[in-house]
């Protein structure tokens, strides 16, 4: 019985909340770029992907991925129980299949070991609270911890155990500056970053990429932390940076959520439709700290101190 299951996280729950902000887009695109500078993480997509071949042909299902992710992460936020455990069930069955090579020494590795799925994992979730946060969103120190304990949830879904993943804001720190020494900008990094600032697009579309994803792709890479965009070549001024997120965020916020969330992949409206209308996800909720936080009242996925 699915008609009332609040999923892995549940409406109380920070990742519920923070989810539904709609500069997510933005920040996803942050990940792409920052995940592009692990040297084995990108060639395992690299070397698995049509989306990132040189060809014109191959690159047109870019789009088609960047559904994908969102649906999965819409999935595991908004979906039931059972629908999140299948798709992180299908997610790990794709994984156990793939392999890449090491250009340099040969080597042929799995693209689902840990220390690759940990650093997309992590890539990803900094990116979101960074993003979230930096635009204006409220998110205080006590929940950004939160959301990431809750993310370990995620983490375990992808094959991970959820033991051995950043589940506070210090621990996450620990861990980029652990593994700040092995990011590189190799060939597949600076394709990933041409790909990102110039997507294919067909050719009815070409007017919407310029205006509209040329800023999205700027505000990503901007807010990538400084030692990426040294690696990348191209630093920016952060104050500059915040300002536009800043704007961006509330831009996007004025829009109605009910009408942002008709676009797909709209599991939030689906979500609500299931467990009613006070379920709807929203900032203010995030003021709630000590129902968030504290856990007694049961709700599924919600940190346990």
């Amino acid at each position: 019985m699915t008609a009332h299951d609040p999923g892995l996280f549940g409406p109380r729950s920070v990742t519920w909340q923070l989810h539904a902000d709609p500069v997510m887009w933005i920040a996803g695109v942050r990940a792409l770029y920052l995940q592009a500078l692990h040297p084995r993480a990108v060639r395992g997509v690299f070397q698995n992907s049509a989306a990132f071949q040189m060809s014109r042909r191959g690159r047109q299902d870019a789009w088609g991925r960047l559904m994908r992710t969102a649906h999965f992460v819409g999935t595991l936020t908004y979906g039931t129980t059972e629908a999140a455990e299948r798709a992180g069930a299908a997610v790990r069955g794709i994984h156990r299949r793939l392999t890449a090579t090491d250009p340099d020494s040969g080597e042929r590795y799995g693209v689902d070991e840990p220390e690759l799925l940990l650093w997309v994992h992590c890539a990803e979730v900094d990116s979101y609270l960074h993003v979230l946060r930096r635009s204006g969103y409220p998110v205080g120190d006590a929940q950004a911890d939160a959301y990431l304990h809750e993310q370990r949830e995620s983490a375990r879904l992808v094959g991970l155990d959820p033991a051995e993943v950043p589940g506070s804001r210090a621990a996450l720190a620990a861990y980029f500056a652990c593994v700040r020494p092995e990011l590189a900008l190799t060939a597949e990094a600076r394709e990933v970053d041409e790909f990102l600032r110039r997507p294919p697009t067909p050719a009815v579309l070409v007017p919407v990429r310029a205006l509209l994803w040329r800023q999205v792709a700027q505000l990503a890479y901007g807010a990538l932390p400084a030692y990426a965009q040294e690696l990348y070549g191209r630093p920016v001024r952060p104050a500059a940076v915040t300002r536009r997120l800043r704007a961006t965020g509330r831009l996007l916020r004025a829009i109605p959520p009910t009408v942002r969330w008709q676009l797909p992949p709209r599991h939030i409206l689906r979500a609500v439709e299931r467990l009613g209308p006070d379920t709807r996800p929203a900032p203010y909720k995030l003021r709630r700290s000590a129902a968030i936080l504290d856990g007694q009242d049961g709700t599924q996925g919600e940190p346990r101190g």
